[in-house]
């Protein structure tokens, strides 16, 4: 019995063990490709300067503020979006397709989308703000360190708010709307109902959905390599991206694996965390 095993065993090492070892190790070496003559087994080294790269604690912190603030807003927009869809009122599936178009935009074309709507020459969006006088004059939104981060976190909501929208509006639909017509029966209202009975109701899929968004943020810098390259000057520097720059701009492949075994450590604590903390277990 355990033979018919091996094919999916060796599936796994093959595709998911090896490719995650051999990164590892890479972070323990010397390894840039324009330097061919210095690379091999480092230790610790890439470690050790990680600790003294202020670059690294700046797009660690950077890391931080763009996925909490970005989870916060997507959970919190595909929270409404979920609510109103599970009513089942006249055009709401043609509004569930609108609300997942976003989603169905690559990276790539999203963010060459906002690049234009955004734009300090031509863009549509600072047209609209400067003719009611919201604002003086078209402003490059990219280009100062105080918009574009912001700028750039309300791009990455618009695009993955369905995300949360579509996995909370299949957990609305499992939860027996007898709680809600006895809910209603006691007095409870709109918001009693909503944190005694859909917000419990759906713990674990709430966190199966912010743990899988909050991989997926921290692993991709699509968007801040377009809108920005982590700019202005590090304004918009993240770990993802940190670790592309280094390994395919610097060719210093050993350091980006280096920052990339501590971006996988640091998304197992807070997988961990949210999961004791969330109490998703007792259920």
């Amino acid at each position: 019995m355990y033979l018919l095993l091996v094919p999916s065993l060796a599936l796994i090492i093959g595709v998911v063990v090896y490719p995650t070892l051999y990164g590892v190790g890479l972070s323990f070496q010397t390894m840039r490709l324009n330097r061919p003559g210095n690379n091999g087994w480092a230790g610790l080294v890439q470690y050790q300067r990680m600790w003294g790269d202020p670059i690294f604690w700046l797009s660690l912190r950077n890391t931080a503020f763009w996925v909490t603030a970005t989870t916060i807003i997507e959970f919190s927009l595909g929270l409404v979006a979920a609510l109103a869809l599970n009513r089942n009122l006249p055009g709401t599936k043609i509004f569930a397709v609108l609300i997942l178009l976003p989603y169905f935009l690559p990276n790539v074309v999203a963010g060459n989308i906002w690049a234009l709507l955004l734009d300090s020459r031509l863009g549509v969006i600072n047209d609209i703000l400067v003719h009611p006088h919201i604002l003086s004059a078209y402003k490059a939104w990219f280009a100062d360190p105080n918009t574009a981060m912001p700028a750039v976190i309300l791009i990455e909501a618009w695009h993955g708010f369905p995300f949360f929208a579509l996995l909370l509006l299949a957990g609305l639909k499992g939860i027996p709307t007898d709680l809600y017509k006895a809910a209603t029966i006691d007095g409870a209202g709109r918001f009693a109902q909503l944190r005694l009975i859909t917000l419990p109701m759906m713990r674990t899929i709430i966190a199966a959905a912010v743990i899988l968004r909050v991989i997926g943020l921290v692993n991709s810098p699509d968007l801040l390599l377009i809108l920005t390259q982590g700019g202005p000057g590090r304004a918009t520097q993240v770990l993802s991206l940190y670790a592309f720059q280094s390994a395919y701009k610097d060719f210093n492949f050993g350091y980006a694996g280096a920052l990339s075994v501590v971006m996988f450590i640091l998304l197992m604590i807070f997988a961990w965390a949210y999961v004791r903390f969330s109490k998703v277990n007792e259920e």
